[in-house]
């Protein structure tokens, strides 16, 4: 026989269910800075490779991410690391992480 206290001390509630979730995991992307004119913005591309279906040769298929830059420090041809976020502004959700390369200076 089970009594109503035992019930409830076996239940959790919503709040400490979610508390007990793991948490869900940043995605993150290396890619090449290609822009820097806008304010504490930065417009990177990430490179992926992924082989044609009937083909089977390699295809370099790409993507542009508006990252966030706080202190305008980053420049064009640098290699960085982003994260994805909760959206900052209407088409940017990406936070520039860390510097990977600098781009080389002639």
């Amino acid at each position: 026989m089970s009594t109503a206290t035992e019930s409830t001390a076996t239940e959790t509630t919503a709040t400490e269910a979610r508390s007990q979730a793991p948490a869900k995991r940043q995605r993150k992307l290396v890619g090449k800075v290609v822009s820097n004119k806008m304010d504490k913005t930065v417009v990177v591309r990430v490179e992926r490779r992924v082989k044609h279906p009937l083909l089977g040769k390699f295809i370099v298929r790409s993507g542009k991410y508006k990252a966030h830059d706080e202190n305008n420090q980053y420049n064009e041809g640098d290699i960085v690391e982003i994260s994805e976020g909760r959206p900052i502004s209407r088409h940017k959700a990406w936070s520039v992480t860390r510097l990977v390369e600098a781009a080389r200076v002639i």
